[in-house]
This record gives C-alpha cells, sequence and structure tokens, in this order.
C-alpha cells in the first residue's frame, strides 16, 4: 500500500557531505511524522533526526552537522548530512507515520540506503 524509497547513500570521505533522499508513496491521505533513523554493524537502530510539523528534533551526535527538511507537496524527507566521520557509517532508514486513505494510522519503514565513511 505504502512505499518509502531511500536514496543517497554510498562512500564519502571523512569530512565529506551527503544528501538522503526518501520519497514515499501509495495510498497516503496525510503524512504526520517522517525521519530517518540509521543501523550501525552490531549496534541497535537509532534515531538520527525526526521531522512533524515543522519542528525537527535531532540526536545528540548529528546536531550541528546534519539537517533533516521535508517536502510535503511531493512526501518526501531529505538529510543532509555534513562533517561525516567513520562513526556516521550505518545503513540509513526512512520513517513516516502516516494516515492511509481508508483513514487508519500507520507506520512504515524503507528498506534503507548504506553510507560509509571512510578513506
Amino acid at each position: 500500500q505504502v512505499q518509502l524509497v531511500e536514496s543517497g547513500g554510498g562512500l564519502v570521505q571523512p569530512g565529506g557531505s551527503r544528501r538522503l533522499s526518501c520519497a514515499a508513496s501509495g495510498s497516503i491521505l496525510s503524512i504526520n511524522t517522517m525521519g530517518w533513523y540509521r543501523q550501525a554493524p552490531g549496534k541497535q537502530r537509532e534515531m538520527v533526526a525526526i521531522i512533524a510539523s515543522g519542528n525537527t528534533n535531532y540526536a545528540n551526535s548529528v546536531k550541528g552537522r546534519f539537517t533533516i527538511s521535508r517536502d510535503n507537496a511531493d512526501n518526501t524527507v531529505s538529510l543532509q548530512m555534513n562533517s561525516l566521520n567513520p562513526e556516521d557509517t550505518a545503513v540509513y532508514y526512512c520513517y513516516a507515520t502516516l494516515q492511509l486513505r481508508n483513514g487508519i494510522p500507520w507506520s512504515y519503514w524503507g528498506r534503507g540506503t548504506r553510507v560509509t565513511v571512510s578513506s
């Protein structure tokens, strides 16, 4: 019914930048929250940044380096990542809480996009 498709992952050198994007499509009536989570090898999935009603929340580890933005018209969310370091290496997952056209609220995850920070 709903798909979240991420793009933008890849290999980046320490200190570099990368922009991730996620597009939501399908039987969507409205989207409440969109965000990004990540899971590094051997670690639990953690929140990176979320945006809802124009308000943003960031993990302490990315504050000042990452910026989340959203285009409500296109149902997309982006994550601009600057000053990347090896600790940012992870699979990044897009997340959304939304209301389906049948009125049921639900949440969805994308399949993830891998970001590797290495020289």
